[in-house]
């Protein structure tokens, strides 16, 4: 977990370092989140006590008496607030009400027709949105806000979408602004695969991992990243593009401009294509032609089929390279993997990432980085894009920090 500090004027910032500590936790005590954050106890009861009257704490039993008095246990209370999670797939839309713990209360899936407007799909977006919040029946006052998980690249700051893949319509479309005024709700914008790697620390594998990636594999490819416990998003919050790596140097042309990236390689698209070529050249499968796509590939995969499996084989493989590249470059602890696309095959992917590094990263004899497959699921962007509604309000980030600090600090 992150420390906190005992410098004046930081409280908005101690306050967030021990809420997260909360909320990453099973339970804990006031003592422990003094030790573990490094505060002094007088500052975590004070902090601790205003979090209880807001209702954002709740009080759970206490430790078992070591002969001393029992410690009460504190936990995040998840019925405190919501928010909506909107995943944009070029495909379709994921939607999620979310508690305050990340936990869905209902989600809906639709799909987006490749010539919808933007403007239609805002108003469908809306519309959505008060559809689930009635069933869902959350008050309005405790709806934190929507988060809204888009394909990059993005300008983040002003919530605007600029001509992503596979969405031809929409090339610099204010987004957030658009979404905002036909709801009435804040709306948080952020690139899906970051959201989803949000997603993760707030309710998933990688809750309380100072360093890791998150994979994701969808209709494109993706990845968001944690250094330090803060998310990394670059310069202009496009970071992380990990399908954008080149694992073919003279593979096929890209639409980012380079050659032979993961993505065009590991795409669904792809994987079908592929199969489709080697049925084409006489291999063996069960695979039948006229119904083949992902799934069907996947699923021929799992069963051993040949043209299937090596087909799978060959991306798992790109997949474990890439991630090799990553953990070299940044040291990370953790590589979790997620999407709808990993639906499936998941399990061979991570076994093939796993086993490359295990035996290839150069510190790998000083630590081995863990691989996880998403406990989220194919829910893992709009849960995500949900977390980052409480990511931004509630979370420690370095911005509260210094926006908290006296001035010349």
């Amino acid at each position: 977990m992150q420390r906190g500090t005992n410098l004046p004027k930081v409280g908005s910032y101690n306050r967030a370092v021990v809420l997260d500590a909360i909320q990453l936790s099973d339970g804990t005590t006031r003592v422990e989140i003094a030790e573990r954050a490094g505060l002094t106890p007088q500052t975590v009861s004070g902090i601790v006590r205003r979090l209880l009257d807001e209702g954002l704490i709740r009080e759970d039993g206490a430790t078992p008496s070591t002969g001393g008095k029992p410690r009460t246990i504190l936990r995040i209370n998840a019925e405190a607030g919501y928010a909506v999670g909107i995943h944009f797939d070029p495909s379709r839309l994921s939607y999620v009400v979310a508690d305050l713990a990340g936990r869905p209360v209902t989600r809906l899936r639709r799909s987006v027709p490749s010539d919808a407007e933007p403007a239609d799909v805002a108003r469908e977006m809306a519309r959505t949105v008060r559809t689930l919040l009635g069933k869902a029946r959350v008050p309005h006052g405790k709806v934190l806000g929507i988060g809204l998980g888009v394909p990059g690249p993005i300008d983040q700051e002003r919530g605007t979408v600029f001509s992503p893949p596979q969405l031809s319509r929409w090339i610099e479309v204010p987004i957030k602004p658009m979404l905002e005024e036909a709801t009435g709700l804040a709306v948080t914008v952020d690139n899906d695969a970051t959201a989803a790697a949000i997603g993760e620390r707030w309710a998933g594998a990688a809750r309380a991992v100072a360093n890791f990636a998150y994979l994701y594999l969808g209709t494109g490819i993706g990845g968001g990243l944690f250094l330090g416990h803060q998310v990394f998003r670059g310069s202009s919050a496009n970071a992380a593009e990990l399908g954008h790596i080149s694992v073919a140097p003279d593979g096929p042309h890209c639409y980012c401009g380079n050659r032979g990236c993961m993505e065009t390689l590991c795409n669904p698209a792809a994987i079908v294509a592929a199969a489709k070529a080697r049925l084409a050249a006489g291999e063996p499968s069960s695979l039948d032609p006229a119904t083949l796509d992902h799934a069907a590939v996947c699923t021929a995969a799992l069963a051993g089929d040949p043209a299937a499996s090596a087909v799978i084989g060959t991306v798992a493989g790109y997949l474990a390279d890439v991630m090799v590249s990553v953990v070299n470059l940044l040291d990370i602890e953790l590589v979790v993997l997620g999407g709808h696309a990993a639906h499936g095959v998941g399990e061979l992917y991570r076994d093939a990432i796993r086993r490359a590094l295990e035996t290839r990263p150069i510190a790998r004899r000083m630590h081995t980085t863990a691989v996880e497959l998403s406990p989220i699921g194919a829910d893992a962007a709009s849960i995500g894009a949900a977390s980052l509604v409480f990511h931004a309000e509630f979370s420690p980030t370095l911005s509260t920090l210094l926006s908290s600090a006296p001035a010349g600090a």
